[in-house]
């Protein structure tokens, strides 16, 4: 079945630093039941999950140990693990990771033509409920679009969603891409927006057009780290962003904290992360809406179960 890269023949020396060996625990947010991380990653071990081959970068173990270990200390119950490029289409490492969760955590695949219908139905009887795309540069750029055109209409009909992650300056160039998406799609990381470029930046502009205008198109408010002027905390210049693209579709927004962190540099607490998204949403039933009740329209999560 086509979930397992062909092996490789060189060091798993990492590349990129691992996120830091303990969060502090929130002071301000205190998250309700089922509170999900809905943006999250699993890394290895590479000893049982080897990385791709054809990766751009290679990260230290952060496996699903250690990303309960932080769940505990966020007071978080769900999660939805998001494959990242370092492991390419080989979802393995996040499958083991979402079957450990007994039904408490979800999954977005990366697929490609190799899949047959039956690896499709395998993933989604494994709680996968989205197929990720990067157009980012760094991570390798955008993918042929024949190809992505087909994958999306083949995971249509299970009902999936689509994760795109575009760079902000990129964003206006996919509109009609956008526009002929025949399933929700999220836009990772508030599209990668540079908080230094204000609210009035045309990339921004155009994502809170499409908040308000079409119902398929979701959000994550998610990375300030990244966003943020010199990647470096305490990341107040990200907040009337964020605040923005909620106004814009509340009901239509998902918060994560994109553990653990690949390709930077100054990693994040997890735990600050956390209280600023009360910075991003004061009202408390409105954050308890994005924490619990936005993620269980996407991801089958069930009232009151794990």
């Amino acid at each position: 079945m086509a979930t397992t890269n062909p092996p490789h023949d060189f060091p798993l020396d990492r590349t990129v630093p691992g996120p830091r060996p303990e969060a502090s625990s929130p002071q301000v947010v205190t998250p309700p039941p089922l509170a999900c991380d809905a943006h999250c990653h699993v890394f290895g071990p590479a000893d049982r999950f080897p990385f791709s081959p054809t990766r751009t970068y290679t990260p230290p173990d952060s496996g699903i140990t250690d990303f309960e270990l932080l769940q505990e200390r966020l007071g978080l119950e769900r999660a939805v693990f998001v494959q990242a490029s370092c492991h390419g289409t080989d979802n393995s490492a996040m499958i083991d990771a979402i079957q450990r969760g007994a039904g408490r955590y979800a999954g977005v695949a990366m697929i490609d033509d190799s899949f047959t219908d039956d690896d499709l139905a395998y993933l989604h009887e494994n709680r996968v409920r989205g197929t990720r795309f990067n157009f980012v540069a760094h991570l390798g750029g955008a993918p042929d679009m024949d190809t992505f055109w087909r994958l999306v209409h083949r995971v249509a009909p299970l009902g999936w969603h689509i994760v795109l992650h575009l760079d902000a300056k990129d964003f206006g160039t996919y509109s009609s891409v956008l526009d002929n998406m025949p399933v929700p799609y999220i836009i990772d990381h508030m599209a990668r927006v540079p908080a230094v470029d204000g609210l009035d930046q045309e990339p921004l502009q155009l994502l809170l057009d499409r908040m308000s205008t079409d119902e398929r198109c979701w959000v994550k408010i998610s990375c300030a780290e990244r966003l943020t002027e010199g990647r470096i905390a305490p990341y107040d210049d990200v907040i009337p962003i964020a605040q923005a693209v909620v106004a814009a579709a509340p009901d239509r927004v998902l918060w994560g904290t994109d553990w653990p962190h690949p390709n930077l540099v100054d990693m994040p607490d997890e735990g600050a992360l956390l209280d600023l998204l009360a910075e991003y949403v004061p009202d408390e039933a409105l954050r308890n809406q994005i924490l619990v009740d936005n993620p269980a329209v996407l991801y089958s999560f069930e009232d009151g179960q794990p």
